[in-house]
């Protein structure tokens, strides 16, 4: 029965190599220093001369060689059939060599075609079986000598290579290692010992193997090794004598070299009593017994390995799926209804995150379409600055084109609109961005959601993705209308009555009127107030406090409100170079002023009126409140504080001198002065204004003369250096770039809502729905079924490599498991 165990596992090991198994067989691996003779060990046990030899490093693949014993052929048979009683058979060739040498050949061919022509080496084996009636079952590994220094074409790092190598194969408990040493080389220098002592520091599976005995110093012998004095082995020493090279190339036979082994042992006076314990006869049986109990033991454990391999290569298979329990027509329906269902329902928890493949080390599925709604699409509309790409120019040229020939009296609502919509359209680029980064997320997700199953079926997959991209090329477009609809819907109609722009038109009011910067308060004006003269006309300390408070009654009644007339006084006031000039241009003032007051003719009932008004205001507190009450924003946009003084009034009347705005401005004094007129003073002194502005001829007057015709291109507000803005375009400019930004928020907000809920509703949530009845209603048919479930070829070829591996399993295990039964 034990005889078997070896050719079992010989067959096992055969099966598993062309399957790729992972199942590790008991073995005997040899290890040994290059030129240690570990390949005339192997050959003085099989006792024939096949191995390669040479200088320097000749096995460089791992060489499997199994024993096989035959029986001896009967005597009468034919002499034909002799021949044939030895002979070799490589795993990769389906030939039997007879003739040794050409089993020497093929090793070095094919180490040449795998390990190439410089000296490196291969992990790959070669497999060569050894039928003879000389051999003991065996299976024997030989590896590449352990070497130190690369030599000629060998690379830089062959030491490395080769003790990965040997490792690999040593470290495995199944494995028993047969390290061979040099005799004539001390043994504390012996590499292989102490490679196998890494892997087997106690020495259980490790047979020590001493060669050259012949060739040690005379006086000197090895036998304390060989009794395990000086390194203990469990599996002890065993010297043996090779043939030299000149016995080689003397073409001494096995039996020879055999027979003076044996006859040095017994007339060596050091070995003669250990002689039966020596020898590659004793050797051989003694790796014969080692292995076959090395496999006794390991049974059990190879037992359940094997049905560890057989749970995990059925599992493999499983995932594979059968070929036969999909043939007729009906399975086949059934097969390619279920992976479009298992895909739709994929497809639709992945962007509900009802998966159960939910990822946390990133974001995936409806995850990212969450972040391209608040992150990727919110913070490109908020980077929108509503009126970056309007400058100056732009408003006043909205503004005059949309008032014509006529002068505007407040912000025009045609250029609020006109330029507004503009600024709405730059929404729209953002938008369409976002419906198009969902629909990639949404290919994306369709991609990813596959199966193992599904996977056998490339053609189904194929068209699976195709059909589910088509359904989302088709929302893409109406959901892409949809939000240039969105903003076309906004910039339709401009809801000027929307509560938030009120409220925005009001911040805005209040912004553009509140004072830049304190300014000194004005002198005041010996000018009548209400029809009365100051106290002390002349006293200018005494006028200047009675002409700053009005304004300073009219600031406590109305908070910051201040009037067009407060800010010309305070200009006026900060132009004048000193206190001389200004008293000089009072003086003047009072008397062009006196002198056109008693020439004019105003009514009796205008006059007292206006005295009426002027005593009211002097003599009661509320009357600041009033007028502060007065100075809103459409008095402060006309440039005056009264919009007119009642029937017969005139302008520059009493009621303008009780706010203050006539009380020290005259014309002479604006000229003095260097004032430049404003307001109402504008109609006192009328100065060239556009075109005419700054060209006066000899007399004075307008150069006539010097007009020209208009040009083309007609910049509202001159780019060569004209005059700059006035107080009242800065204020339109500011309110209406002010109202712009005010209702652009209320559109972006509105857009900013409205964007993904289209999205979800028009391409998600609809492609969600519609994604199984479109499968199958493009890939439920009769005649579609067979090409689509065309396996792909690879898995095809796969799969019947790992039932072949499964099979293999299961026969192995049933041979063990009949082993163990007749084991005593």
């Amino acid at each position: 029965m034990d005889s078997h165990l070896i050719k079992l596992v010989n067959k096992l090991q055969d099966t598993f190599s062309n399957l790729g198994g992972e199942l590790d067989m008991p073995q005997l691996v040899v290890v040994g220093s290059q030129s240690a003779g570990k390949s005339s060990v192997l050959e003085t046990i099989v006792g024939r001369d096949f191995l390669p030899r040479g200088q320097g490093i000749v096995t460089r693949r791992p060489l499997v060689l199994q024993l096989i014993h035959t029986p001896t052929p009967d005597s009468s048979a034919s002499t034909s059939s002799t021949p044939y009683t030895e002979w070799g058979q490589f795993l990769h060739l389906d030939k039997r060599f007879t003739d040794f040498d050409e089993i020497r050949k093929e090793i070095e061919a094919e180490t040449f075609r795998v390990a190439g022509q410089n000296k490196g080496i291969s992990k790959l084996p070669i497999h060569l079986r050894i039928y003879s009636p000389d051999v003991l079952d065996l299976t024997l590994v030989d590896l590449p000598g352990l070497t130190k220094i690369p030599v000629g074409d060998q690379p830089s790092d062959i030491e490395r290579q080769i003790r990965s190598l040997v490792l690999d194969y040593i470290s495995k408990p199944n494995c028993v290692i047969l390290s061979v040493s040099a005799a004539n080389v001390d043994l504390a220098n012996s590499e292989s010992l102490k490679l196998a002592r890494t892997v087997d520091p106690q020495g259980r599976r490790t047979i020590g193997v001493l060669t050259k005995l012949d060739l040690m110093d005379a006086g000197t012998n090895a036998l304390d090794v060989l009794t395990g004095r000086v390194y203990p082995l469990k599996l002890g020493f065993i010297g043996v004598v090779n043939r030299s090279q000149q016995d080689i190339n003397s073409n001494k036979s096995m039996k020879e070299a055999l027979d003076s082994e044996t006859e040095f042992f017994q007339m060596h006076p050091a070995y003669r009593n250990i002689a039966k314990k020596n020898g590659t006869r004793y050797l051989a049986k003694t790796l014969n017994q080692v292995l076959m109990n090395h496999i006794r033991d390991k049974l059990p454990d190879m037992k359940a390995r094997l049905n560890t391999l057989m749970g995990q290569t059925q599992q493999e298979l499983n995932s594979f799926g059968d070929s036969a329990s999909f043939g007729d027509t009906n399975s086949q329906g059934a097969l390619v209804l279920r992976l479009m269902t298992q895909f739709a329902r994929d497809f639709v928890s992945s962007i509900d995150g009802t998966s159960l493949d939910i990822s946390t080390k990133e974001l995936s599925g409806g995850a990212r379409i969450y972040y391209i709604f608040n992150d990727v699409f919110g913070h490109a509309l908020a980077s929108i600055d509503s009126t970056h790409n309007l400058d100056t120019q732009d408003i006043r040229t909205a503004i005059r084109n949309s008032t014509g020939p006529r002068a505007s009296l407040f912000v025009p609502e045609v250029a609020f609109d006109l330029l507004v919509k503009p600024q709405i359209k730059l929404l729209e680029a953002p938008s369409l961005r976002c419906v198009e980064l969902v629909y990639e997320e949404l290919v994306k997700i369709c991609h990813n959601c596959t199966s193992t199953e599904l996977q056998r079926f490339p053609r189904l997959h194929a068209q699976i993705i195709e059909v589910v991209s088509e359904l989302l090329r088709e929302r893409l477009g109406p959901t892409s209308e949809y939000a240039q609809s969105l903003i076309a819907i906004q910039a339709a109609y401009i809801n000027t009555n929307h509560p938030a722009f009120i409220a925005g038109s009001a911040s805005a009011v209040r912004s553009a009127t509140a004072p830049r910067k304190a300014i000194p308060p004005r002198p005041s004006s010996t000018e009548p107030i209400n029809g009365r003269h100051s106290p002390s006309a002349d006293d200018e300390d005494d006028g200047s406090d009675g002409g700053a408070s009005v304004t300073t009654h009219a600031t406590r009644g109305g908070g910051d409100s201040r009037s067009v007339s407060s800010t010309l006084h305070d200009r006026a006031n900060a132009s004048s170079p000193n206190v001389a000039t200004t008293r000089q241009t009072r003086t003047q003032h009072r008397q062009s002023l006196t002198h056109r007051r008693s020439s004019s003719q105003v009514p009796p009932s205008s006059t007292h009126r206006h005295d009426s008004q002027g005593k009211q205001s002097s003599g009661q507190p509320g009357t600041s409140l009033q007028h502060t009450t007065r100075e809103s924003f459409l008095t402060y946009f006309f440039g005056q504080n009264d919009v007119g003084s009642g029937p017969g009034g005139r302008k520059g009347s009493s009621t303008d001198s009780a706010t203050g705005m006539g009380s020290g401005t005259g014309l002479s004094a604006s000229a003095e002065s260097g004032i430049v007129p404003t307001g109402r003073d504008v109609a006192q002194s009328p100065a060239p204004m556009g075109l005419m502005a700054g060209k006066r001829g000899a007399d004075g007057n307008s150069a006539a003369f010097d007009m020209k015709s208009l040009g083309k291109h007609i910049e509202a507000i001159p780019s060569d250096g004209g005059p700059q803005l006035t107080q009242r375009e800065e204020m339109e400019t500011a309110l209406i770039r002010s109202l712009i930004a005010s209702y652009f928020n209320i559109v972006r907000q509105t857009i900013q809502d409205l964007i993904p809920k289209a999205i979800m509703h028009l391409l998600v949530n609809h492609t969600s729905q519609q994604v199984q009845n479109r499968l199958v209603a493009a890939l439920y048919k009769t005649e579609l079924l067979g090409e689509l479930l065309n396996e792909d070829e690879a898995l095809v070829a796969e799969r019947t490599r790992v039932k072949a591996l499964l099979d293999a399993y299961k026969e192995a295990f049933k041979t063990l498991s009949e082993v163990n039964l007749k084991t005593p």
